[in-house]
């Protein structure tokens, strides 16, 4: 049985990935489409600067955002006297940390599924005079519904596993930013608290384990779907 701290900190590990995956859908699905159908000047610096977090140590993504969106950081002030709204140092903060950590999986998903769309497809619904918005959602984004859905998930598990940026950004507050991997970290610091630890480890392998079966069994269902099998 989990106690409540390890409850705590599972539900809230659970509310930050769902926040997560909602906020760098609507960016991962632009940037992914962006890359995959369009040429334009400084596309390579775009491309490269969309995949900073997967290389950059996750402590250094941290601190930037601290430097940005920190109390006296220059967005986190602006937002602080413009909306009242502090992110730093709140469960906030950690969707925040969690989605650009994840957002090069999302868009990664995407653009792959989208650079596999026939573009004969789309030129074949403009022709019967859909519009380019029209085009986006009747035909390209059923299509690229695969890829969404991996890069959904794979957003999800990794938010769910992500420790570095999130401990620098909003710190390890119990109840407010103590996700697993923190608690975990918690318990591997504190003397006599093996089982908790071992308990989190299990707990967390078996949600990051289920989370990429989804993952497969909902791509291969909707791949299926869109064959016609």
């Amino acid at each position: 049985m989990l106690t409540a701290e390890e409850w705590s900190a599972l539900s809230l590990s659970v509310k930050v990935s769902l926040w997560c995956v909602a906020l760098v859908l609507p960016p991962g699905v632009f940037l992914g489409w962006l890359l995959a159908r369009r040429q334009f000047y400084g596309k390579s610096v775009i491309e490269a600067a969309a995949h900073l977090p997967m290389v950059l140590p996750p402590v250094v993504t941290g601190y930037l955002l601290l430097l940005s969106f920190g109390r006296n950081g220059w967005l986190g002030r602006w937002l602080k006297e413009t909306f009242d709204l502090s992110v730093s140092f709140s469960w906030k903060g950690a969707v925040l940390a969690s989605a650009v950590m994840s957002f090069p999986l999302m868009m990664r998903a995407v653009r792959l599924s989208m650079s596999l769309i026939d573009p004969r497809l789309e030129q074949a619904a403009s022709t019967l005079g859909a519009g380019p918005l029209r085009v986006f959602f009747t035909v390209t984004l059923p299509l690229a519904s695969p890829g969404l859905l991996t890069g959904a998930i794979l957003s999800f598990a990794r938010s769910l596993g992500e420790f570095g940026a999130t401990i620098t950004f909003v710190g390890n507050i119990e109840g407010e930013t103590r996700t697993l991997p923190l608690a975990l970290y918690t318990y591997t610091q504190t003397p006599g608290t093996e089982q908790p630890a071992l308990r989190l480890v299990l707990l967390s392998t078996a949600v990051a384990f289920a989370a990429l079966l989804g993952s497969e069994a909902l791509t291969r269902r909707t791949e299926q779907r869109l064959r016609g099998d």
